[in-house]
């Protein structure tokens, strides 16, 4: 519903558009019209203003009070008249055409004439007391001599002139606001297509993600900002929907680690109560009911410390002898290994390596990562844990020869609630926490975790630690 009513809206705003352009068009046309042939009206009335007195100033110095030979004038009306396309009289005071540069009014006297008609304007627009059958610009300047006026250079120009000058001026401005017009038509399509629909997918993508639809995908056609937008929308919702499966896949993966334990403690517990197991034997399940208490324990203990790390938390930093911490966590896996045939190799590089960082959290990252590699490593197999230095900095790995990570999980291996789907069958007695809490921690520590594949078969796992300067070494 929203977006049908976003498209009406926007359809509305280009219907708004287009009358404005017509509208618009036609208000400058008619005002452009009016003012054009005003202005053009004016500028002409000037000139020809300007050549009626000067035609007037070259032969009123022939007047001597009586009838003056002007016939000597024609040859040089004709030539003013074709180059002003207009029409040039000279009248006597009285309305007499004296001279015609057209010939056709010769001798001919103007009724009713009234060099006092045009008041204080130096032009008429008319028929120029009906002289003409159609309408004439005319200006007039007087024709004097020893401060007497004899008479007046008329000039008539017609407005059909004046029209087509204007005209070809209105053909400019029209022109012109055609150009402007598709210049903004253009504009607007370019916005269309470049902000207006990927903006409105993008609404939609976020109204779809809002709405709990995270299959939803903005469609990404351009590499600019608009694209990178979408872009990073889809790369979100895709988060959201692994974190969102993560969630599920975690809460199933709990609640089989859960069932399993309680379901033995249960089964246990009754079978011990109703006599079902003889009371030699007690004892042995009493003691694989503790194990599965510890087991929830630990699996609960797990499960809130990762929900407590974050890379801003307090360390208990301080300067410590890391081989002998992976020779302790070594040893602790002894019983393990001893069922599984695995030997735990350790190689270092110094016989004593001093690092500065939080003791307790870094065994628990190396207690992590060997119980990882031994749940997943074969029988008769061995795990090499190597300490050496790098760039002024311990490096520790952890190699297993076992199954390996494949290629589709390095990705996510240290995700909070992933456990790839091969673990499932080999280890059912954990909920893919450990890697998530290695991770956790070194992020605390401002360190990285990596795992890579190994050439000759298994996983190998790499973390860095900061070592201990004299600075620390003092403290």
């Amino acid at each position: 519903m929203m977006k049908f009513i976003r498209r009406s809206l926007y359809l509305k705003f280009l219907l708004g558009y287009l009358l404005f352009g017509v509208a618009g068009f036609l208000a400058v046309s008619t005002l452009s019209a009016r003012l054009t042939e005003s202005y053009l009206i004016k500028s002409r009335a000037r000139t020809l203003y300007d050549e009626a007195n000067l035609i007037a100033a070259a032969y009123s110095g022939v007047y001597d009070g009586k009838a003056l030979p002007l016939q000597s004038a024609y040859p040089q009306l004709e030539a003013v008249s074709t180059y002003l396309r207009a029409e040039i009289w000279i009248m006597d005071k009285n309305g007499a055409i004296v001279i015609d540069s057209a010939h056709s009014w010769d001798g001919r006297t103007i009724p009713d004439f009234d060099p006092t008609a045009t008041g204080n304007r130096s032009y008429t627009v008319g028929s120029y007391f009906g002289s003409f059958p159609e309408t004439v610009l005319s200006v007039s300047a007087p024709i004097t001599g020893n401060y007497r006026t004899y008479g007046y250079v008329v000039i008539h120009l017609r407005m059909n002139y004046v029209r087509e000058d204007a005209m070809q001026i209105l053909n400019l401005v029209y022109i012109s606001y055609g150009i402007v017009f598709l210049l903004s038509l253009t504009f607007l399509f370019i916005f269309h297509f470049a902000v207006y629909r990927p903006l409105a997918a993008i609404t939609e993508g976020a109204r779809q993600f809002a709405d709990g639809n995270l299959t939803h995908r903005i469609p990404v056609r351009s590499e600019d900002e608009m694209g990178y937008l979408a872009t990073t929308m889809n790369g979100m919702a895709e988060k959201l929907a692994r974190l969102e499966e993560d969630e599920r896949r975690f809460i199933a993966n709990v609640s089989h680690d859960f069932r399993s334990p309680l379901t033995s403690i249960k089964g246990f517990s009754e079978a011990i109560l109703d006599g079902t197991i003889p009371p030699e034997q007690r004892e042995k399940y009493m003691r694989r009911v503790i194990a599965e208490s510890e087991r929830l324990s630990k699996l609960t203990e797990n499960m809130l410390r990762l929900n407590t790390l974050n890379p801003g938390q307090t360390l208990h930093r301080s300067v410590f002898e890391l081989n002998a911490l992976i020779r302790a966590t070594a040893e602790s896996f002894e019983p393990q290994c001893k069922a599984k045939h695995i030997h735990i190799s350790l190689l270092f590089a110094e016989e004593q390596s001093f690092v500065y960082a939080d003791a307790l959290r870094i065994q628990q990252v190396l207690y992590n990562l060997t119980d990882n590699a031994i749940k997943f490593s074969p029988e008769n197999s061995e795990i090499e844990i190597a300490c050496t230095e790098h760039r002024n900095r311990m490096e520790i790995s952890v190699s297993d020869s076992g199954i390996g990570i494949p290629d589709e999980d390095l990705s996510r291996i240290f995700d909070r609630f992933f456990k790839g789907d091969r673990s499932r069958g080999q280890d059912k007695m954990g909920a893919g926490l450990g890697l998530a809490i290695a991770r956790e921690v070194m992020l605390a520590h401002g360190e990285s975790l990596e795992a890579t594949q190994r050439t000759e078969g298994g996983s190998r796992f790499v973390f860095t630690l900061p070592k201990a300067d004299e600075k620390n070494l003092r403290h």
